[in-house]
């Protein structure tokens, strides 16, 4: 079963065509959208699918990490250099699949801590002691394959 942009199960998937002329085609609006409107769907949790036009290919995966590298580029970036090279260290040890859902587990933590947080319902020290746990939690990860931060 192909993945979608989000967890919600009741709502039905968004299809969003991607044609080889690089052009987007939003299904459900019948018209064409760029990266920064997919953008916004996930942003707003639309759980969406994009395929290839073409050959019927789920590249969603492509088209998010597309939309990370933009992000990463422009701005503030999330991953600095060490970080990325850490994470490219993981493909094709014997880790890797592991890798993949600890990040998930952990930035599952932080979205579920983000809402009262913002909402101002939880005190800024215990999220600032629930991150040095998961900092310390990852380092001591990272360094059982002598990977350092």
């Amino acid at each position: 079963m192909p993945e979608t942009f989000s967890t919600d199960k009741k709502t039905p998937q968004r299809i969003i065509k991607k044609y080889p002329n690089r052009r987007l085609y939003d299904t459900d609006t019948s018209s064409y959208i760029t990266l920064a409107e997919i953008k916004q769907l996930v942003m707003h949790h639309e759980p969406c699918i994009v395929l290839d036009a073409k050959t019927g290919d789920d590249i969603t995966r492509s088209i998010l990490l597309q939309i990370i590298l933009e992000e990463e580029a422009n701005g503030t970036p999330m991953f600095t250099a060490d970080v990325l090279a850490n994470i490219i260290r993981f493909y094709g040890h014997t880790m890797q699949s592991f890798m993949g859902g600890y990040l998930e587990k952990n930035i599952q933590t932080l979205m579920e801590m983000q809402a009262p947080f913002v909402q101002g319902a939880i005190n800024k020290n215990v999220f600032l002691q629930v991150q040095d746990q998961m900092t310390k939690q990852t380092e001591q990860f990272l360094a059982t394959f002598g990977l350092k931060r």
